[in-house]
């Protein structure tokens, strides 16, 4: 559907604001951690206007040889304020091995393209994260989001750059900034229940990266649905069982997100 000159100038203010946070999380002023946290989900770079939604994420990997495990939990409050953007604050748990971190997150998504105007949607993700707790660091993230569809196939591909500062964060990773990637393919076999594949893992560096024995890779199945509960009322839940493709990658990962929205 053609964008109306609203929605076209709310897309460029989104697109300016996509160029500042890459420049921040690329260019290095502001030093910040790549991750893939055990609750870590898929982004979408869809948004509904007026939404609201309590988000519970959890996610538990298995410990491997050089890797010692990891569990992450987090509740958020989101809201869908403008066709183009919504904002949402969580609250967050995670632990590495032995260190465990709290942290405040406010999370900020941008639609950068009405949906169905081009034959790839385009949105961008940033994120700020505080410490709650010793161990955890500020950190920062940025990168744009992908998705296409083929009949009732939906592609996403996300790259995310992302970096900590003051200090390590809670994983040891030091002031560099990082290099990860999402991506999801699914099956839209009906709106409660579809199924896919899901990947996500890190490079390391941005303009360096890791040799492939210290990348991360994980990839495995997925279900997701919406269940629609009578007006803007839903569930909308996904969860996936990621499986190990790089020596550096926790042995299996299982993560799951839960949404109430109205």
């Amino acid at each position: 559907m053609p964008a109306t000159e609203t929605s076209r100038q709310s897309a460029a203010r989104a697109l300016k604001t996509w160029i500042a946070c890459g420049a921040i999380a690329c260019g290095g002023a502001f030093p910040i951690a790549a991750h893939a946290g055990p609750a870590d989900y898929i982004y979408v770079p869809t948004v509904e206007y007026g939404e609201r939604e309590v988000d519970v994420k959890y996610g538990l990997a298995a410990p491997a040889p050089g890797n010692p495990g990891a569990y992450g939990a987090s509740l958020g409050l989101g809201y869908g304020a403008t066709e183009h953007w919504f904002t949402e604050v969580y609250l967050k748990q995670e632990r590495y091995g032995s260190q465990n971190a709290n942290v405040a997150e406010f999370e900020n998504k941008f639609q950068l393209t009405d949906t169905g105007e081009y034959p790839v949607d385009v949105g961008l993700i940033t994120e700020v994260e505080a410490p709650l707790s010793k161990a955890a660091a500020w950190e920062v993230t940025a990168g744009p989001l992908l998705q296409t569809e083929f009949g009732r196939v939906q592609l996403n591909g996300n790259m995310l750059f992302s970096r900590a500062f003051q200090k390590p964060d809670e994983r040891g990773v030091p002031y560099t900034t990082n290099m990860s990637y999402q991506w999801q393919a699914k099956y839209r076999w009906q709106p409660a229940f579809e199924y896919g594949l899901q990947g996500i893992g890190g490079m390391g560096q941005w303009n360096n990266w890791s040799t492939q024995a210290n990348q991360s890779h994980m990839a495995g199945p997925a279900v997701m649905g919406r269940v629609r509960l009578g007006g803007r009322n839903v569930i909308q839940y996904n969860a996936g069982w990621l499986l190990r493709a790089s020596r550096n990658a926790p042995s299996n990962t299982f993560r799951m997100q839960v949404e109430y929205e109205f």
